[in-house]
């Protein structure tokens, strides 16, 4: 793995604010607290299109998807990125089970791949760096 460099501190340090903004913690507080479809339909039903909830979710999803693309498209060091947010992979393991129908269903089969990219990088991070850690983490987030 690369150095991780000033840039990518600074990049970083950038993505924290962004989080800090006050209609991302009102969606990063309401997806921590009640996100947890199991299913595609357990999601639109807790998101049904034009609601509240579905606009939170996807102030959540989106903002960890472009800030995967960074680490994917090679722009920040992952290992810098994974050890200072675990939420980016909380965001990951509640989306992973049923993001395959939703490509399907949306009929877009590149739907979300940063995510999915960086958030299988990251559980082999935690994996490697952690042995144990992403089964107490997932019980935890469940």
């Amino acid at each position: 793995m690369a150095q991780a460099t000033y840039d990518d501190a600074n990049l970083l340090l950038r993505l924290y604010e962004l989080r800090r903004e006050e209609k991302m913690r009102e969606a990063r507080a309401w997806f921590v607290a009640h996100f947890k479809p199991k299913t595609f339909e357990e999601m639109v039903h807790l998101c049904p299109p034009g609601s509240a909830e579905n606009a939170k979710m996807r102030q959540v999803i989106t903002y960890w998807d472009m800030a995967a693309s960074f680490v994917t498209m090679g722009v920040l060091n992952p290992e810098m990125f994974y050890a200072n947010n675990r939420e980016f992979l909380l965001v990951w393991l509640r989306l992973r089970p049923y993001l395959a129908e939703m490509r399907e269903k949306y009929g877009d089969a590149q739907y979300f791949k940063n995510l999915e990219a960086a958030g299988n990088m990251n559980i082999d991070f935690l994996n490697r760096t952690s042995p144990g850690a992403l089964e107490a983490f997932s019980k935890r987030v469940g």
